[in-house]
């Protein structure tokens, strides 16, 4: 979206949908061709020429005008405006003003011919295929076309443009992490320009410039930002630092349908009791395993981490550059991350959470009633177990992160990998990959004391607090859109593998895309989605850091898990605001 990156990175995307969708608009406007060259006495049908004019102008971001319509209808000009005119006397077009004057329109698809349109993609591809050899094809191929399955009365309907323009000086401005669900938003910029009516600017950042830019942009007198994605640890510290608006001080949180996200993801975005963004992603750490790996070997998936352990060291063949597990191990952040999801693995949140049916309370929190737990006996089953991880490891495990974890599970290096949803399509949409199509996804197995959780991940959107106040009303729009249940649809459908919302992980569409989100909604029925691993308190980051900085010392064999636990525990208790009990 006018994307400036700082340390972004890019994964495959599908583009099938949009394929689709727009090879189907071709076909009816090639077959109109070919009747009417056929047969004299076939005319042009105008309603049907601009119908696929104006549907091919919204799913490719180009704006139609009145004369582009009339055009595209092949009839005289007197006749294609009657025509024209009944289409929107019948609701299939929406007029929507290109200027402050009101002379000058755009014209858009309704909802109402965005849902005729699929279902009649639908029904033509169905006949299409019964009448000339559609009985060869697999069951997946029949199914999968943009539209088809959109007859299924559960369908989520397309993105239909708001009816009045964005009113933005400049554009819409926002601010994301570089990763690829954002920047699937990214590759949809001219639908979603289409959508809202204005111009929109992303800047991406990795994961620790995005928190400095939003901190930095918060003192700001002005927000440069209309829109800012927040990673979930962060929520405690941007409302108490002013960074983010509550979203019940701009609007009406009932609007965005809370009940339809996953509970983990909803209450993640909560500090005191109120709302500071809308999840955009809801994306789980789970366990990618080789299905085919593990049936060769004649291992069953890990449940404890005992039985990880073994299936690590049974698959581990380094001699062949084959290594059983990947995970993040880089010193700082990425290893910070590690620590406190293993510390959940074994029962022992790093904070002195009070236990709630399925888990941590993280309710009291806003009060600063808190204090650092890493030196336990659990933190020590914790640190030996991750330091016996190491043996059956990459030989750069203590240099990967985010990404480098992943990236020797595509290329079939390793056979298993804790991972974000969100990094499924590195092997998901590359056909070459040995675990396209061989993997499995796991919650975290267990250690003794705990029980198997899936520590969920993701962003939310959130409006600057210091955003200028008419500005506001066109943010929260957009933001409305962005975190819409037909938005992330298509974002699934290009390519991400985040979800947040009920609704979109049980559209059919969605279901046919990756075996990823039937798992999910699987783990979030179980109550194993759980986000208190990384409680979103004001010093979690810094919690994160000293863990990654403590614990990388212990897999260099530069201290006992023993001296780690109780280094990072002196560090974390000087690090608390002052008056609190130590």
């Amino acid at each position: 979206m006018n994307a400036t990156r700082g340390d972004s990175f890019s994964a495959p995307v599908s583009p099938q949908a949009n394929a689709d969708t727009l090879d189907m608009l071709d076909f009816l406007n090639e077959m109109n061709d070919e009747l009417e060259g056929a047969l004299d006495v076939i005319g042009p049908n105008p309603h049907l020429r601009m119908a696929l004019h104006l549907l091919n102008g919204h799913f490719t971001g180009k704006t139609i005008t009145p004369t582009a319509l009339i055009g595209a209808s092949r009839v005289p000009y007197a006749t294609a405006t009657r025509r024209m005119s009944e289409m929107i006397e019948a609701g299939l077009i929406e007029k929507r003003a290109r200027n402050r004057t009101g002379k000058s329109f755009s014209m858009h698809p309704s909802q109402k011919l965005l849902d005729e349109w699929l279902q009649l993609s639908g029904r033509l591809h169905r006949l299409a295929d019964l009448r000339f050899g559609g009985a060869h094809r697999s069951r997946e191929t029949q199914d999968y076309y943009f539209g088809g399955s959109y007859a299924s009365a559960h369908s989520i309907p397309a993105l239909s443009v708001l009816s009045e323009p964005l009113k933005l000086s400049g554009g819409l401005r926002v601010l994301v992490h570089g990763d690829p669900t954002f920047m699937v938003m990214e590759s949809l910029k001219q639908q979603f320009e289409q959508v809202i009516g204005a111009q929109i600017s992303q800047r991406a950042f990795s994961i620790d410039r995005l928190r400095v830019e939003a901190l930095r942009n918060s003192e700001r007198s002005v927000s440069r930002y209309d829109i800012i994605a927040v990673d979930l640890p962060w929520i405690g510290e941007f409302a108490e630092k002013n960074v983010l608006m509550p979203l019940d001080a701009v609007m009406d949180p009932e609007r965005v349908d809370p009940a339809d996200f996953h509970t983990a993801g909803w209450q993640a975005a909560h500090w005191g009791g109120r709302a500071y963004g809308v999840p955009a992603q809801t994306t789980p750490e789970l366990l990618f395993y080789r299905r085919d790996m593990f049936a060769k070997a004649g291992l069953e998936p890990p449940t404890s981490t005992d039985e990880l352990l073994h299936a690590a060291r049974t698959l581990n063949e380094p001699r062949r550059r084959r290594y059983g597990i990947a995970w993040n191990a880089a010193r700082g952040t990425a290893l910070g991350h590690t620590v406190l999801m293993t510390f959940a693995d074994f029962g022992q949140p790093v904070l002195d959470l009070p236990e709630i049916a399925g888990g941590y309370g993280t309710a009291h929190l806003a009060r600063g009633e808190y204090r650092a737990t890493i030196d336990t006996e659990a933190g020590l089953q914790a640190a030996e177990f991750l330091r016996e991880l190491l043996d059956y490891s990459p030989p750069d495990i203590l240099s990967m992160s985010w990404y480098e974890r992943v990236r020797p599970y595509a290329a079939g290096t390793v056979a298993m990998a804790y991972g974000y949803t969100l990094l499924a399509p590195y092997f998901e949409l590359d056909e070459m990959s040995p675990a396209n199509g061989q993997t499995g996804y796991l919650p975290h197995p267990a250690g003794p004391g705990g029980r198997q959780i899936a520590p969920v991940g993701g962003y939310v959107l959130g409006i600057p607090a210091n955003l200028a106040p008419e500005r506001i009303p066109a943010a929260v729009e957009a933001l409305s859109v962005f975190t819409s249940p037909s938005a992330q649809k298509l974002y699934v459908q290009n390519g991400s593998r985040t979800n947040p919302r009920y609704s979109v992980g049980a559209d059919p569409d969605v279901r046919r895309t990756s075996p990823i989100f039937e798992a999910i909604d699987q783990m979030s029925w179980r109550d194993e989605l759980q986000f208190w691993p990384r409680p979103p308190v004001p010093e979690i980051n810094e919690i994160i850091r000293i863990c990654g900085e403590e614990f990388h010392d212990m897999l260099r064999g530069l201290s006992s898990p023993r001296e780690t636990l109780q280094k990072a525990q002196g560090r974390a208790d000087a690090l608390m605001r002052p008056g609190r009990d130590p």
